[in-house]
């Protein structure tokens, strides 16, 4: 059996790994060259997003060496969402395994987290512990739903509501939180699309949290393995446009707002959480602009 085939998987426990980049190309190889040696991994559908490096011609080296693996070239950049669910769509595998071209399984990765949804009967949305080359733990890897009393408050008392990232419980080999970071997400299918996989509405950041909370409403497990560990070198491909980055974070979040926490509330809330949205990332230009001033526009 060659080393293709091994990494195979068979039937019910076969995984699709769906990564989308852009300007990946500092951390596409090593990525892909992860995910081809995981066990479990059945197929791999890159999906990217108008790169103009050396993404695709690392990603067209590791598709002739392996039949796995295929990849959609979009022409220009539609967004994380809507290339995860081309991904998904382009694949049949009863498993989807989300993956960020900066995020480097180790080989037990995917069937750790698969042991964990079966014992959860399999209707479960799992992330893993992510942490950087330093080992310093992601705060995105767990998280809360946003608090939007807290933005109500202003920037002085936003620190005394709940907090976005929550803290590890090391009791706990499977902690169970409100979201998970769509850097490394694993789960069935079925449960994709039963909800509807990822909202096309959401550009770049936010939608994770979305989805996730659809899938607690749909009545699924949102956990993570905290004895799952994956290095994530983190932001690889927004670290030369913050602007945009945070421009999309900030529509995101008024997008998940007016989703799921809107239709209950007065149309005095709307406004406020509204002007807190938008005032909250006026004040983030300035340190983007000095940044930017910093380094030249690099």
């Amino acid at each position: 059996m060659n080393a293709v085939d091994a990494a195979r998987a068979p039937g019910a426990d076969a995984i699709v790994a769906v990564v989308v980049t852009h300007e990946s190309g500092s951390s596409i190889d090593a990525c892909l060259a992860r995910l081809r040696a995981a066990p479990g991994v059945a197929g791999i559908r890159v999906v990217d997003n108008g790169s103009s490096d050396d993404t695709l011609a690392v990603v067209q080296r590791h598709a002739v060496a392996d039949a796995r693996l295929r990849f959609i070239a979009n022409p220009d950049n539609p967004g994380f969402a809507t290339a995860c669910n081309q991904g998904a769509a382009d694949s049949s595998e009863p498993w989807l395994a989300f993956v960020n071209p900066d995020c480097l399984v180790e080989r037990d990765t995917f069937q750790s987290l698969l042991a964990h949804s079966r014992a959860l009967g399999g209707e479960a949305l799992l992330g893993a512990d992510l942490v950087d080359l330093s080992g310093v733990r992601d705060g995105a890897a767990r998280r809360n739903d946003p608090d939007f009393a807290a933005m109500l408050r202003g920037p002085l008392d936003a620190g005394s509501g709940r907090p976005l990232d929550v803290a590890v419980d090391e009791r706990l080999a499977l902690q169970p939180v409100d979201a998970v970071s769509g850097a490394l997400m694993l789960l069935p299918r079925t449960l994709f699309t039963r909800i509807g996989g990822f909202d096309a509405g959401y550009r770049l950041h936010v939608e994770d949290l979305d989805l996730c909370r659809r899938a607690r409403e749909a009545g699924a497990v949102v956990a993570v393995a905290n004895d799952v560990r994956v290095l994530h070198l983190r932001g690889v491909s927004a670290r030369s446009r913050p602007g945009f980055v945070e421009w999309h974070k900030h529509r995101g979040l008024w997008r998940y707002f007016r989703r799921f926490e809107a239709p209950a509330r007065g149309p005095m809330v709307r406004v406020g959480v509204w002007l807190a949205v938008w005032l909250h990332w006026l004040s983030r230009q300035p340190r983007i602009l000095a940044e930017a001033l910093r380094t030249g526009g690099r």
